[in-house]
């Protein structure tokens, strides 16, 4: 008996030192506990292998000694594996942990001082079989050593079991196999303690123990449970999904193929007629492969993905294939639906002006022979529309002339919205009659259920003559010809042409050129005589003129209008400030007493500090600011009110005197006259020139003059032309004059002269 218990266990040694190396080579996370327990699981063996074999008293000891202290590292480890074989983490017990590691490793300890003390043991002789064996005695120190240990394996055991009721049955049998064998270890190790025989034949059961651990832990795939959660995932898929065997016998379908076909039963033997009915299903042997199908029309139409899929063993031989079957409607609708978003304009409907240059781009590409034209549509005063009414009825605006578009549109017009309230049009030139679209716009109107409010709308039209040219510079053309009727009334309609485009390349030439104009000095200031009432000339307005190398003299018409909309006014302005300035400190005795008024445009006050450019050249060149006029028009307070009157007001502290330019001819009400900080009202004659009643103007001119007077302004007229007019504004109150009648604009030189003269 002894020599086969010895070979036994030799050959458990083995078997557990090669599980072990192979648990070691392992990736998975519980391949480390494993090893370690199929290596300590060695050295309680090893203990044993010495017991079973030996008749000396002194290696039987030194065999219960490893054998102890083999029990304690293997419940270690033991408890070790069972945490990470049941999930459990080490760091949410970390305490408890630690006081059962500690709890062995005193126990290990406590077997050194067994020698010394013989508290732990002793050994004893006894005869089996004729055969002399030792067997130990335990003392105290043995039994609280088969205490420790029993709570290290119970508490082992006690993780598996609160596992297995725990989990879904599917889940169980990884658990329950490993505690029946973990138990099993258990009672065969009491009843070799209980026997009091010589040789332990629970290191057995412990090994049995330790291979179900390896092979479970690192092996095992639960067949049933990959069953069951295959089908399960196959019943929830998404996809309608066929299976069929390697002699295309339907075998098996889940809920949604059911549906799609109309089978409630599990008789599939009509699958496959029903998959060629209804998808026209024919299979051609192919291994694998795809198709998109699309059953009914409009918005009854659904949307399919088929895919035939081949199955293969390990040696790559069929034994089926299976069939997915993807309803893709919804999918499919949402990109629809996304693309129209993406290339229609949310609130119109219409095209967005992306996707309509994309659509006018293709147009004009595949119909190189038609002719095509391009029209831009754009609301007047739409802002005040939206002010005035609000937004939901800026909104209706919108839509009304979208309709009104689709409704005259035909099959070949492509259309969208450019941007707020901007349409762009595409159509073959002769589809279209422009006087009868003239006609429509001139009655287009909306109602708000009781009352018809005419909204005036503009187009700008360009003929393609060159269809190379990007669209977005036909819509430029476009607006060209739009921006030449944006103040009319009663037309509404204008057609591009090369005066337009030459207007254009005009405005481009002079802005490129006026930088080296100013530094060159071919910009110059030429100054208009202003008289008193006895005319005598007692200042000038400063008026710009260019005196181009190639073009000649320019007037202001040419190039001032340009700059105004650019915003290159305020290079111009800064600059005549300047040359003012210059003029001024260059006059020396009677000159001394002279002003100069200068201009400053709207635009000025968005670029720049006008106040501080101007203290600024009043400081360089030590002028008098009386001697500097400030001259404004009312479109300066049309916007930023307030900082606007707040800047001129400072003018005025700091001594200059601010005048208005223009009363009279624009839309200057008495409410900012009230508010203004002016010192002088400039009231342009061009106002009696206009009126058909001209006592009625006469009338009016008087009473601005005597209102102007009671608020303490000084009143200047411009644009005098006769002795008439200069006699009859003397009469009626006038201060200042300004007019052909006494002088044009002139050169500083000549200004000069003219004054030399008057003092002679």
């Amino acid at each position: 008996m002894r020599e086969t218990f010895a070979i036994i266990y030799i050959l458990l040694i083995i078997l557990l030192g090669l599980f072990g190396t192979i648990s070691r080579r392992s990736s998975k996370s519980v391949a480390k506990p494993v090893s370690y327990l199929q290596f300590t699981f060695i050295v309680p063996i090893i203990g044993n292998l010495i017991l079973v074999l030996s008749e000396n008293e002194f290696l039987s000891t030194i065999g219960s000694y490893i054998y102890f202290i083999g029990m304690d590292l293997m419940v270690m480890c033991l408890f070790v594996f069972s945490l990470s074989y049941c999930g459990i983490s080490w760091r949410n017990h970390k305490k408890k942990c630690l006081i059962l590691y500690s709890i062995l490793i005193i126990d290990i300890i406590q077997y050194f001082f067994n020698p010394f003390f013989g508290h732990a043991f002793g050994m004893e002789a006894i005869t089996v079989d004729g055969t002399l064996y030792y067997r130990h005695v335990p003392y105290a120190g043995q039994f609280c050593h088969r205490i420790i240990v029993y709570l290290a394996y119970a508490t082992s055991l006690a993780f598996f079991i609160v596992k297995t009721i725990k989990v879904p049955r599917i889940y169980v049998e990884k658990y329950y196999v490993i505690l029946f064998a973990m138990s099993l270890g258990g009672i065969w190790q009491t009843y070799y303690i209980i026997s009091r025989t010589p040789i332990d034949r629970s290191m057995i059961g412990f090994t049995i123990c330790s291979i179900l651990i390896f092979y479970f832990s690192l092996f095992y795939r639960p067949f049933r449970l990959l069953d069951r959660m295959l089908a399960n995932i196959a019943s929830k898929l998404p996809e309608a999904v066929v299976f069929f065997d390697a002699s295309d016998r339907c075998v098996w379908i889940n809920g949604k193929a059911r549906k799609i076909l109309n089978i409630h039963s599990d008789n599939f033997e009509h699958v496959k007629k029903r998959l060629a009915s209804r998808f026209n299903i024919v299979d051609s042997g192919e291994d694998n492969w795809s198709t998109k199908q699309t059953i009914g029309f409009g918005k009854a139409a659904k949307h399919y993905a088929i895919e035939k899929h081949l199955v293969t063993d390990a040696k790559n031989k069929k034994i089926g294939h299976f069939l997915s079957i993807q309803d893709n409607t919804e999918d499919i609708l949402n990109h629809l639906r996304e693309i129209y978003e993406a290339t229609h304009d949310k609130l119109t409907g219409l095209f967005t002006k992306e996707h309509l240059f994309n659509q006018i781009r293709n147009k004009i590409a595949t119909n190189k022979d038609s002719s095509y034209s391009i029209a831009l549509l754009d609301i007047k005063d739409f802002k005040m529309i939206n002010d005035i009414f609000g937004n939901e009825v800026g909104d209706s605006v919108l839509k009304r002339v979208a309709n009104w578009i689709r409704e005259n549109a035909t099959e070949e017009w492509i259309f969208g919205r450019l941007s707020g309230d901007a349409f762009g049009i595409c159509y073959p030139t002769d589809s279209v009659r422009l006087d009868a679209v003239e006609q429509r716009l001139s009655k287009f109107a909306i109602s708000n259920g009781s009352i018809d409010q005419h909204i005036l709308m503009h187009v700008g039209i360009y003929n393609v003559t060159d269809p190379s040219i990007d669209i977005s510079i036909m819509f430029d053309r476009a607006h060209l010809a739009l921006t030449t009727i944006k103040n009319e009334f009663n037309l509404h309609i204008a057609i591009y042409d090369d005066n337009m485009r030459d207007q254009v390349l005009w405005n481009q030439k002079i802005s490129t050129e006026l930088e080296a104009a100013i530094k060159n000095r071919q910009i110059v200031p030429y100054l208009q005589p202003i008289v008193n009432n006895n005319g005598t000339i007692i200042g000038a307005e400063a008026l710009v003129r260019w005196l181009h190398p190639d073009e000649g003299f320019l007037p202001p018409f040419k190039f001032i209008p340009v700059f105004e909309k650019n915003g290159m006014i305020a290079l111009v302005d800064k600059y005549i400030w300047r040359c003012a300035c210059e003029i001024l400190s260059s006059w020396k005795d009677e000159k001394a007493n002279l002003f100069i008024s200068v201009n400053i445009s709207p635009k000025d006050f968005y670029f720049m500090d006008v106040y501080a450019e101007i203290m600024a050249l009043i400081e360089e060149f030590k002028i008098e600011p009386p001697r500097l006029r400030i001259e404004i028009t009312e479109t300066v307070m049309m916007t930023e009110a307030e900082s606007r009157m707040a800047i001129l007001s400072k003018f005025r502290k700091s001594g200059f005197i601010v005048e208005m330019d223009d009363f009279g001819s624009g839309y200057s009400s008495l409410n900012q006259l009230k508010d203004m900080p002016l010192d002088v009202l400039k009231i342009d004659m061009k106002f009696l020139s206009k009126a058909e009643d001209n006592h009625r103007a006469t009338t009016i001119l008087r009473n601005v003059l005597r209102l102007s007077n009671d608020l303490g302004l000084f009143s200047l007229t411009e644009g005098v032309e006769t002795e008439d007019q200069y006699k009859m504004l003397n009469e009626i109150g006038c201060h200042l004059f300004q007019g052909y009648f006494f002088a044009k604009p002139m050169s500083v030189a000549d200004f000069e002269k003219l004054c030399d003269k008057k003092e002679r």
